[in-house]
């Protein structure tokens, strides 16, 4: 059966697709590194390059079981890299306005965006509720799920202690049924467990969006230009808030780092920084001005590849080297030898001619 793979994150998620990805300045997954690295900075990639396979071998072993239980023809023999390149596409979630420059192959397409598109009208509560806040505008937050359904109870003070010393309205997408009996939520205040996410970012009194860094949400934030203040929790929300925080769209603190001092200080700088708003509605720009909207970009290359009978054309042979094959190491192993060899000629040479006019002499 032939199919297409589709990626939820960034580029360098996947590893058994061969996308060129120079560690000198293409970070690896978990790296938590901007594509303009120190020194030291190109070390660690190239530490977290050689140990990515076996994260993606440790990855396999987990979903095994996944596979069995789906595919009819059970798990592949070669594992992820099989399943992996055996798609004739792979359309990843996400965008140049947002991802770092790179090399790309003829099977790769970005679609990122997909969930993005013009907000429309709140419902009539939901703008009283903004309009009470009046110039100050509001502020969404939305943390996944995760901080409604683990134990983060330091992290959740702190936060609503944060949003208490600030103007601007805060609409929280939090479980109420889970909320903590104890905390009291201020009257800037409102939390629900589902929000209008698209929509709230479109309106023209967002001021600041504060997410756990999900990809989606990073590029409805580009798509709207608002500013990001980024608490990753997990995965590659880490790797997410610092492509957003090198490209200008907001800032980052880490959870474990959060006081309430700090994050109403932060607020502040993100909401009266012009120049982050302004590279906000650069990323924006850039975001919109392609000349294919995703969606559409996507059924564009899924019909070119039912129409040509699948898409063996746009693979590349690097997909099925072997791994020493794709480095050279064969070549260099050979050149080494190559090199090697007359080294030891003469050595060997040089030291029997000693040895023989040590032995004349002695004579």
């Amino acid at each position: 059966v032939r199919y297409i793979a589709f990626y939820p994150g960034t580029l360098n998620g996947p590893l058994s697709i061969a996308l060129p990805s120079p560690v000198s300045h293409v970070p690896v997954f978990s790296s938590q590194l901007s594509d303009h690295m120190s020194l030291w900075g190109r070390a660690k990639n190239l530490f977290y390059s050689v140990l990515s396979p076996v994260g993606q071998e440790l990855v396999w072993r987990t979903f095994r079981e996944v596979a069995e239980r789906h595919l009819e023809s059970g798990p592949p023999p070669g594992g992820l890299k099989e399943l992996h390149g055996g798609a004739e596409l792979w359309a990843f979630n996400t965008d140049f306005s947002l991802e770092f420059p790179q090399p790309l192959m003829p099977y790769t397409v970005l679609v990122g965006g997909l969930l993005s598109k013009p907000a429309k009208p709140l419902e009539q509560d939901l703008e009283l509720w903004i309009s009470s806040f009046g110039e100050a505008g509001f502020i969404v937050v939305t943390l996944g799920s995760m901080v409604s359904s683990v134990s983060v109870e330091r992290l959740l003070v702190e936060l609503v202690a944060g949003f208490s010393r600030i103007p601007q309205g805060v609409f929280w997408r939090y479980d109420p049924m889970r909320w903590p009996s104890h905390l009291d939520k201020p009257s800037n205040l409102m939390i629900g467990d589902w929000l209008p996410l698209n929509d709230l970012l479109g309106h023209n009194k967002a001021r600041l969006f504060i997410t756990h860094g999900g990809q989606n949400s990073l590029l409805q934030a580009v798509y709207h230009a608002v500013p990001v203040l980024g608490i990753p929790l997990f995965g590659d929300q880490f790797d997410n808030v610092v492509r957003a925080e090198t490209k200008g769209l907001g800032l980052t603190i880490n959870p474990t780092h959060i006081t309430r001092e700090l994050l109403s200080s932060t607020i502040q700088k993100l909401t009266q920084d012009i120049r982050i708003k302004s590279s906000a509605l650069s990323l924006s720009r850039i975001h919109k001005s392609h000349p294919v909207p995703p969606a559409l970009r996507l059924i564009q290359w899924v019909e070119h590849i039912l129409h040509s009978g699948g898409g063996a054309h746009l693979r590349p042979a690097s997909l099925t080297q072997a791994w020493y094959q794709r480095y050279l190491l064969d070549l260099a192993l050979l050149l080494f030898l190559g090199f090697l060899g007359p080294v030891v000629l003469c050595w060997t040479f040089c030291r029997k001619k000693n040895s023989r006019d040590k032995h004349k002499k002695v004579q």
